[in-house]
This record gives structure tokens, sequence and C-alpha cells, in this order.
């Protein structure tokens, strides 16, 4: 019986972030290309990704449709809000259904990387932007593979390299994308001759090995919470993020064994099931070593909390270290977040006020706090399994700490709690979530419902 595969891809930009809601930003009025810390560098990669634009379009035969000219125009001379607005607009225009696809091609992630500039960089003030990108960039070697997951973590990354079309001073790519032909084609048009990048067939091969293992587990009722797969007349149809992203991993092992000369390093956005085995902390991000590691060392432990409590300290100020309780976390919490009441607070105001900013480095410090349950979780020993427990409870308590209306940060620290029978601790952890003003929506919903289960199973107890 043959097997032919319908995957939905998605087609909105923010993808993998894995935090909700919003809370007080400085105004985007204030930001000016001109006038920014790094006003050059981020005119120079906008013309070159310009320049790498029209020459794919050129060489795939595509018409470039009018928004594209709106929009680089805007971008040259730094007038961020009709860029973001041309963009939008050509956005629409690509993946409304009722359209063809003529003018689809590699150009377009190519100028995504570019609109990453004016999506990231004014929201919020560039202070910790420019941080999250510089302190990524210095603490990969140069000629490394980097997969950056969420926006900031390709955008801020893509945008401070000194060259991203030569992979200087490293290759930077996005697991996110792998399953999207035209983004293959984008890196191969960088790349290739430089690293090895998936090509059709390897794509091709990913989808099918990727679509019989979901056959066999669908058979099985063995699929993934969100995993959204139907067989009709033989037919295997698969959508949703779970079964993209599962698709990205596969290509991610391909890319990873295919250049077996070069090292690896990822800014999760994602967890991807095959690397965990792989990876250690290193800095804001993870290595993904060659051969799987045994376990990690009390130095290596040490060195990772250590390097965040001193990282964050100019954030939130110098008082969470691994004795600081939940009841001080969840009050500091409820104080700065809630009431936004700074009296006393120690740290950045404007880090206090810059929700930007909280979501990117929580988020960084949770995908490390999730590697450390993972390890827990596939200890055979006691004593270790203890040991990585506590490292995953502090990195969870600095994430939700950083952002407590990260609903991330909440449902892995109250996962963890969860597991270890503190009741009480995980439903302190998300009744202060859910008082939270930036948790709204479904974010806020689900908090609010994750509140509930926890009252009564308190009670059944």
């Amino acid at each position: 019986m043959k097997t032919t595969v319908t995957v939905v891809l998605p087609v909105m930009l923010v993808m993998g972030l894995l935090v909700g809601g919003c809370s007080k930003k400085n105004s985007p009025e204030s930001w000016s290309l001109d006038k920014s810390e790094v006003s050059g560098q981020l005119k120079n990669f906008i013309a070159a990704q310009e320049s790498q634009s029209r020459a794919l379009a050129a060489k795939e035969g595509i018409t470039l449709p009018p928004e594209f000219e709106t929009f680089y125009k805007a971008a040259e001379k730094g007038d961020w809000q009709t860029a973001t607005n041309s963009f939008e607009t050509l956005q629409k225009r690509l993946w409304n259904p009722t359209n063809t696809v003529e003018h689809r091609g590699s150009w377009w992630p190519a100028t995504m990387d570019a609109y990453g500039v004016f999506e990231l960089f004014p929201s919020g003030g560039e202070k910790y932007a420019i941080a999250f990108g510089n302190d990524i960039i210095k603490s990969i070697p140069d000629g490394s593979v980097y997969f950056g997951g969420t926006d900031p973590g390709r955008f801020l990354v893509t945008a401070l390299s000194e060259s991203h079309a030569d992979g200087k001073p490293f290759f930077t790519l996005t697991q996110n994308a792998l399953a999207d032909g035209t983004y293959l084609q984008y890196l191969r048009g960088m790349y290739d001759g430089k690293i090895y990048t998936p090509s059709g067939e390897d794509s091709q091969r990913c989808f099918q090995e990727y679509l019989e293992d979901a056959k066999r587990r669908q058979q099985n009722h063995q699929l993934k919470p969100g995993e959204d797969v139907r067989i009709d007349n033989g037919r295997v149809q698969v959508s949703g993020q779970v079964a993209v992203m599962s698709i990205n991993a596969l290509l991610t092992k391909v890319i990873f064994d295919k250049n077996p000369d070069r090292e690896f390093y990822i800014e999760e956005s994602f967890p991807l099931d095959w690397m965990f085995p792989y990876l250690e902390p290193h800095g804001l991000i993870m290595k993904i070593n060659r051969q799987p590691l045994t376990g990690f060392s009390d130095e290596m432990v040490r060195g990772d909390r250590d390097y965040w409590t001193k990282y964050i300290q100019p954030m939130i100020g110098d008082w969470l270290n691994k004795d600081t309780s939940i009841e001080e976390i969840t009050a500091f919490a409820e104080k700065v977040f809630a009431r936004q009441d700074l009296s006393g607070f120690k740290g950045d105001p404007h880090f206090a006020q810059n929700s930007d900013a909280q979501k990117e480095f929580s988020k960084l410090r949770s995908s490390i706090g999730g590697l450390y349950a993972w390890r827990a979780q596939n200890a055979t020993d006691a004593s270790e399994k203890e040991r990585m427990n506590d490292a995953a409870d502090f990195a969870f308590r600095q994430a939700f700490t950083l952002c407590p209306y990260s609903p991330e940060a909440v449902f892995r620290y109250v996962n963890l709690l969860t597991s270890q029978n503190r009741g009480a601790d995980a439903l302190l952890v998300a009744e202060t979530a859910s008082k939270m003003p930036a948790m709204k929506g479904r974010d806020g919903d689900q908090v609010r419902n994750l509140v509930r289960q926890l009252e009564q199973f308190r009670k059944a107890k």
C-alpha cells in the first residue's frame, strides 16, 4: 500500500517561543535604526539579505511581489512601522490558500531573516536584545553549527553575526523550518560546499520515516499529545506543530551526522528527543556532544548554576540562590510582576518592564532545566536522580522568577514538583502565575485549569 503525506506547515513567524502573555514594554516608537548601538551592523545585514533575496529569486525565475520592494525601501530608511506592515501584507499574500504559489521560493526565508530586525529590536528596547545575541555569539567557537530555535535565538544571532551568509563566525540554522523545502533551498544556497545541508532526497526520506513511525504509533494508540495523524484510504495525513517538529528533528540529525568535523550548539525551541543524551549546558544555550554523555559532573552542574546566578543578578537583584524558598520567589513575582511594585527592587527596572527580555531569558533557563529534568527521569541511581532533580529545581526557580507568566516555566516546574510529591509547592507556583496580569487568553485559561487540577488532587489525597 503506497503511503502519501500531507503536512500542514505552520506559517506563523513566531514558532517555538513557548511563552505567553505580555507585560509592560518600552514604547517601540522610541527605537531608531539610525540611533541603534548596532546601527551599522544592522544596516549591512539588511542590505545583504536584500541582495541575497534578489539573487535567489532571479535564480529560481521568480518575480518578486510589490510588497517586497516596499519592505526593503522602508527597511533601508529605518521606517520599522512601514517595514513591518508591508512584511505582514507580503506574508498574507504568499500564504493565502486562494493564491497561487508563483512568488514563493528561497528568497522568502532570506527576507524573513531581515524582518527579524524589526520584529525584535524596536519592542522593549534593544539593550537585552543585543546582550542576548552577542552573548550567545561569543560562546560559540568559530566554524561551529548553531541551531537557533526561538525567534530571538534565530533572528538576533543572525543579525548580529559577522556574516550570516558566509557562516561567520559560525553557521546559523533554525531547526523550526527544516521541514520547509524553501528553507532548505535557502540553506543550500548559502552553505553548500561549506557544510552539509539536507538535500531534497534527505527531506523526503525523513518525511517518509516519520510517516511510517507515526502510522505505527497511531495504530498502537501511542501518538504524542497534539500529534494529529489520520489514515484515509491508505493516505497518511499529518498536521500540526508536533508532526512538523518531529520531521525537523530527523533533519537536524541528518545535519549533525553529515558534519562530523563540526561542533554543534542549540538554542532550544521545542525539545528534540534524540538530542537529550548528547546535550550539556553551555552558558545561555546548550552544546550537542558527539557522543552521548553518561552523566553530568558536579563541576559541570556547579558551573552552570554559578553562571546563571551571576548572569541574572543585574536583571533581578542579588537575592536568588539555591537556598531561596519557593515562598520567597512567589512573593517576589507577585510584588514585582503582578503589582509592578519596584520599591526595594535591586535589579534593573528596565528588565522588570520588558516582557520580551523576561520571556527570552526565562525560556533559555527553562530549556536547561528541562535537560536536568530529563536526566533525573532517566537516572537509574537514586542519588543521581536526586542530584539532577535538585539542579532542575534551581533552574526552574530561576526561569519562573525571570518570567512568572511563562507557561513553559510554570508547567515544567509544576511537573517537576508534582513528580516529587510536592503538591503544596506546585499549587503555590500555579496560583502565583494565575495572578499575573499578563496571563490572559488561552495561556491564562490553561494555568487556571492547572490550579483547579492541583486543588482537586490535594483534596483527593
